[in-house]
């Protein structure tokens, strides 16, 4: 078969199967204007629940006059190269030094993007002899780093201790022959469902069993922990997370990650990381705006207060007009309704159309089948009048939900 013609076959996947109606409403939307609260879709404003900008950080005058400056002193190509050849500097050293420190490790080592990040952080740590257990609600990110690995991968029902610990024991028989070691891998704040990983209780483990723990915590970084060094500060067991990662792109409103762990696992991660070693170093002004958005991140605790207020307020509220929120006990809330995927576009199509509350919708085959999930996340900027507005809105769309008037095509003003 001619590969393209297997690719027209195939729909374009689970997702890109439906493209064609939903290219440009569902997917791949635009939001205009500056990022808030409230922006623009289609040319009308609307409150905005779909932005990780959890610490309002994006368009802050201190980090929109640091990145100013930086790219007129630097330009977009300065350092030219990968670190480890000619793209090095003392801007980017620095940043790494404070990022370990605040998130309790020896080190810390600067990566050009989360997700191709974690992918190459697995991909270094193990070879055909190790063993990897990772949760199952895992983000993509770990799934691919997972595929490309050449030895045995055990998955473990979602926050399942049970279950982590069947995986434990088939993990340490089968290394028990291979002589590798094994590789435990979860979130610290699950993106979809709001959970945190029971980091302690997998801690716990390992005074039964000998593993290396790894955690995914993108959403924790900022936002979780007393100072808001991470889920990791949240649950107090910062010393026993073998392998810390974060990224910029959500309370930090930025591009890149770093990875953080001792000085000689980070030593071997700078120079065993493929994603960095053949890839240009991120550019001097987004460092330079890193550090100023690290440096609010850590005095203006009132930021994180003010997300966590807003979080807070809009779960309640949630709760207390009857929605299900599942288990989140972080800033990121989901809906949980009960519909097909007409009734889910109806819905949402709905919201955006008729009461200007912009929010992600995720359907079948991310979440169950007859399920929607509506994911809101909220941020420092947001306001209780958005909160007020938001809840009697779902409110209104809930209840038409329920008797059926998504059934068809739902008619907007």
């Amino acid at each position: 078969m001619d590969l393209f013609d297997k690719i027209a076959k195939s729909m374009g996947g689970p997702l890109g199967q439906h493209q064609k109606w939903s290219h440009g409403y569902f997917s791949f939307p635009k939001l205009e204007g500056e990022i808030a609260p409230h922006m623009y879709f289609k040319g009308k404003e609307h409150l905005v629940w779909s932005l990780n900008n959890y610490l309002g950080l994006a368009n802050h005058p201190e980090v929109r006059a640091a990145d100013a400056k930086a790219a007129a002193d630097y330009g977009m190509a300065y350092p030219m190269g990968a670190r480890m050849m000619s793209g090095n500097s003392t801007q980017h050293e620095t940043l790494e030094k404070g990022l370990a420190e605040f998130v309790g490790k020896e080190d810390a080592f600067l990566l050009n993007y989360g997700y191709q990040g974690m992918v190459s952080i697995i991909d270094a740590l193990v070879d055909r002899n190790d063993v990897i257990v990772y949760d199952a609600e895992s983000h993509a990110c770990i799934i691919d780093g997972v595929r490309l690995h050449m030895g045995k991968r055990f998955v473990y029902q979602h926050n399942d201790i049970e279950s982590f610990e069947k995986q434990l024991e088939r993990a340490t028989r089968l290394t028990g022959q291979t002589g590798g070691g094994i590789l435990v891998i979860t979130e610290g704040v699950f993106g979809m469902s709001g959970a945190q990983g029971k980091l302690k209780e997998i801690i716990a483990l390992k005074q039964k069993f000998n593993f290396r723990l790894l955690i995914d915590d993108a959403h924790g970084f900022g936002t979780m922990g007393k100072t808001g060094a991470g889920t990791h500060e949240e649950q107090d067991c910062i010393e026993d997370i073998d392998v810390y990662f974060g990224t910029f792109a959500k309370s930090m409103a930025g591009i890149g990650a770093f990875v953080a762990a001792n000085q000689d696992i980070v030593n071997y991660l700078r120079y065993n990381m493929r994603s960095q070693t053949f890839a240009k170093a991120l550019p001097m002004p987004m460092v330079i705006g890193l550090q100023k958005r690290f440096e609010l991140l850590k005095s203006r605790p009132e930021l994180r207060d003010n997300l966590w207020k807003i979080a807070t307020t809009l779960q309640n509220g949630l709760k207390d007009n009857g929605f299900d929120i599942g288990i989140t006990n972080t800033m990121v809330t989901p809906v949980f309704l009960k519909g097909d995927l007409l009734e889910a576009t109806s819905l949402t199509r709905d919201l955006r159309e008729n009461h200007s509350i912009f929010c992600s919708i995720v359907v079948y085959p991310v979440i169950p089948k007859g399920l929607i999930e509506l994911r809101l996340i909220p941020t420092a900027l947001h306001t209780i009048e958005d909160v007020e507005a938001t809840l009697k809105a779902l409110s209104i769309v809930h209840e038409k939900l329920k008797a059926g008037d998504y059934k068809e095509n739902v008619v907007v003003a």
